[in-house]
């Protein structure tokens, strides 16, 4: 009897494949050729399941966008509830360290995230996605300042939309130093820096 394959299980499992090879190769070595071979996949194989070579570098960076969503959104309602206000402090500092390398997890989403960034500047394909997950989240953090304004955390004439840019510049930059003198910026630095930079915000005018 054939086995039965689950198309989406597949799909899913080709992409894994692509992440693995851009962590070692950047998104130029994820020729369909070198993600059927990691993948254990004939090319055939991975054409059967994406149309084309572009077709399975967005899925992909989609995906990678999904899992770094998932995991953030696991913090909000957390962070939201009322009957946590008395952490809120602490439960913002952890949301928001989620969009850092913190940890191995989160070191490699970064490398990931950076190199499908970086193809995006000359693939309008992948730069959509790009944007989406920015503005997504801008648009987290919009919240989470939003809503500690509206419980006195934040000065009331704070300006939420330019904090968002600014605290979003602090994200990436500590990333990308992460990634390049990781023995400099540690995950200690990071979250001191972060610490840091939202204690100041109490007291900006």
């Amino acid at each position: 009897m054939p086995k039965i394959v689950d198309p989406e299980a597949r799909r899913q499992a080709v992409a894994d494949a692509v992440l693995r090879v851009v962590a070692r190769e950047g998104v130029e070595g994820a020729s369909l050729r070198n993600v059927a071979e990691a993948a254990g996949l004939a090319v055939g194989s991975v054409r059967h399941y994406f149309r084309d070579h572009d077709e399975l570098l967005l899925f992909t960076m989609r995906e990678l966008s999904a899992r770094i969503d998932r995991r953030v959104r696991a913090h909000v309602d957390r962070l939201l509830d009322p009957a946590a206000h008395h952490e809120r402090p602490a439960e913002v500092e952890e949301l928001i360290g989620e969009f850092l390398a913190l940890d191995d997890e989160r070191y490699r989403e970064a490398v990931l995230w950076a190199a499908f960034c970086g193809a995006a500047r000359t693939r309008p394909e992948l730069r959509v996605c790009a944007v989406e997950m920015e503005t997504g989240t801008r648009a987290l953090l919009s919240r989470v300042l939003r809503e500690a304004q509206k419980a006195g955390g934040l000065p009331a004439d704070l300006d939420v939309d330019l904090e968002v840019l600014r605290l979003s510049a602090l994200l990436d930059g500590l990333n990308l130093r992460a990634m390049l003198e990781p023995e400099y910026v540690t995950p200690e630095a990071q979250r001191a820096v972060l610490r840091r930079h939202l204690r100041s915000l109490k007291a900006t005018r």
